[in-house]
């Protein structure tokens, strides 16, 4: 009887391991944003052309975002929170750009169609190759990587495995989003 709560508690507590464990996607706090890269634009002044994100961004507080697919509801809200931070906060450079990291064929229409439905202005959305930006070292296993920093320096990462991200989450990022925004 003690042997198996032994081994009960022994399963428990390294399935607890294994789930406590982040994926560590990006660079990590402290870290400089590796640099340029030329994302096919969805949406903004350079929409259908290959412009980079991070260079129009320049040293302004910024919320880069990784994703692996427009479907994930977590992603497109968001998106929607990032539109009202950013919007709220221009006058501060707070800026923020979305990059979709696929090869699905359809995904450009779509990014499209979700831009103008959600009236999504002042966030870039965007697409790169499902490898990401060759620097950034995006783990193939997070879903959601978000970059938040300023001056070109990581300030918080928060990578997230498919489905993880909560509504919890997304606001925790929009906050940290306003708090730099105002330093």
């Amino acid at each position: 009887m003690i042997r198996k709560l032994f081994a009960a508690a022994v399963v428990v507590t390294v399935s607890g391991f294994a789930f406590a464990a982040e994926i560590k996607s990006g660079p990590q706090s402290g870290e400089k944003v590796p640099g340029p890269f030329t994302p096919l634009n969805i949406n903004g002044e350079n929409a259908g052309k290959k412009a980079c994100l991070f260079c129009k961004q320049g040293d302004n507080p910024s919320v880069a975002v990784f994703a692996r697919t427009a479907e994930c509801p977590c992603a497109e809200t968001l998106i929607k929170k990032l539109e009202e931070v950013v919007t709220a906060n221009e006058k501060n450079g707070l800026g923020s750009y979305v990059v979709f990291l696929s090869d699905d064929d359809k995904l450009e229409g779509k990014l499209k169609e979700m831009a103008e439905k959600s009236k999504i202005k002042n966030v870039m959305l965007s697409i790169d190759s499902p490898k990401g930006p060759e620097k950034y070292n995006i783990a193939k296993d997070a879903d959601i990587t978000v970059l938040v920093y300023n001056e070109r320096k990581v300030v918080s990462n928060h990578s997230f495995a498919k489905g993880k991200m909560t509504d919890k989450d997304v606001e925790a990022i929009a906050a940290e989003a306003v708090k730099i925004a105002k330093q």
